[in-house]
């Protein structure tokens, strides 16, 4: 197991991520200044890694020389049931999860262990960009969202040994995704989940988004499927003007909300996020592009069944949808909320769209989050 030093936070986050290099950090912190930011901004960033040698995927293929990124926050009680998972999201590194343990929120105060992990594909765990010879680029093996739970078990397992227990697993977007995958292959080692943003499977029109900002970034002749010379700068614009019109509602561009996260015009919320992808890898991108895109608990867990995989679930649940958010449906939620036992629907009301859930973004719907996250640890 190796450690990387603590270092400058960056970009790597399509959903306009408080952090970008030092940019618009003084502006952002103003305003999210109330949910603990600025706090937060007082917790060590590090970056370690666990090496988990040659992966057998889900599919079926092997992943060599795996390494899965993380950070741990906190120190594990004697009877190592103070942990608590936060897994990462699409486009972002387990430092943009950091406002979760802002000093307004239930994790602050040292009460708990707090293990925060990244997707495989998403830069700093094994991905495309970083691969063992022969598997980089186009050549990486499709991970799925079972597979990044079960790097996560090892790793638990290789922190705490055998017996330990999870008080709360919580994320947003695909760490949501995530919360729910470990709820099902793993029910007895956790208390409680939060998802928030998110369902289990990606539903048809979910799907259908995803294709839409695939084929933006796939259109620049420079892409080559994969085995570029040099980085598809049009399409990965591309792919950022498409991906903006998604990640916020129609209230929020409506009421220029958009000027709360410093921007004083809509076309610099747009450069943003164009600036924002010419800094990602585009076969990152689309590896966790497929990783999401290929959720469906039925094929992992159940042969079909989506209501047996989702049985599975044994913790206390809560699922919080965003009331406005245009891909993960307040629908789409209530449907699978029905089908785990005992679970919650409770809608995250926001018109900031998919980014309602975004740590730190909009002070008033951190509060909700916060609220369910302490109901769920008994604080």
């Amino acid at each position: 197991m190796a450690a990387g030093a603590a270092g400058t936070i960056p970009s790597s986050n399509i959903h306009a991520s408080v952090y970008r290099n030092g940019l618009r950090l003084v502006p952002l912190l103003a305003r999210f200044a109330d949910v603990g930011v600025m706090q937060m901004l007082e917790i060590k960033r590090e970056k370690k890694l666990h090496a988990l040698g040659e992966m057998r995927l889900e599919n079926g293929e092997r992943l060599r020389n795996a390494r899965l990124c993380y950070q741990v926050v906190g120190t594990p009680n004697r009877a190592r049931d103070n942990l608590v998972l936060i897994p990462s999201y699409y486009g972002g590194t387990h430092w943009g999860s950091l406002p979760l343990l802002g000093a307004d929120g239930p994790l602050a105060g040292g009460d708990y262990c707090v293990v925060l992990t990244n997707l495989f594909g998403a830069g700093w765990s094994t991905s495309p960009s970083n691969a063992a010879p022969g598997q980089g680029a186009a050549d990486f093996p499709r991970v799925g969202l079972l597979d990044n739970v079960r790097a996560q078990k090892a790793l638990l397992d290789r922190l705490y040994g055998d017996d330990w227990q999870l008080a709360l697993v919580s994320g947003w977007s695909m760490g949501g995704m995530q919360t729910l995958f470990w709820a099902m292959a793993y029910p007895e080692r956790m208390r409680a989940i939060l998802p928030f943003c998110c369902t289990a499977h990606c539903w048809p029109h979910n799907r259908v988004f995803l294709e839409g900002v695939k084929a933006a970034l796939c259109a620049d002749a420079a892409w080559q499927g994969g085995r570029y010379a040099t980085p598809p700068e049009r399409g990965l614009r591309a792919f950022g003007r498409v991906y903006a019109g998604w990640a916020y509602s129609q209230a929020f561009y409506r009421h220029e909300l958009w000027r709360e996260l410093g921007f004083e015009r809509l076309e610099a919320l747009l450069d943003y996020w164009e600036q924002d992808h010419l800094e990602q890898d585009a076969n990152d991108l689309l590896c966790v592009l497929h990783t999401w895109q290929s959720a469906d608990p039925a094929r992992s867990f159940a042969a079909g069944s989506l209501a047996e995989a989702l049985g599975r679930i044994r913790a206390r649940s809560i699922l919080m949808p965003g009331s406005s958010d245009l891909y993960f449906t307040v629908e789409d939620a209530r449907h699978e909320a029905a089908l785990i036992p005992g679970a919650e629907l409770r809608v995250l009301e926001s018109d900031w769209g998919h980014c309602a859930g975004g740590p730190g973004r909009s002070a008033p719907a951190m509060r909700q989050v916060f609220a369910a996250m302490a109901e769920l640890l008994g604080r």
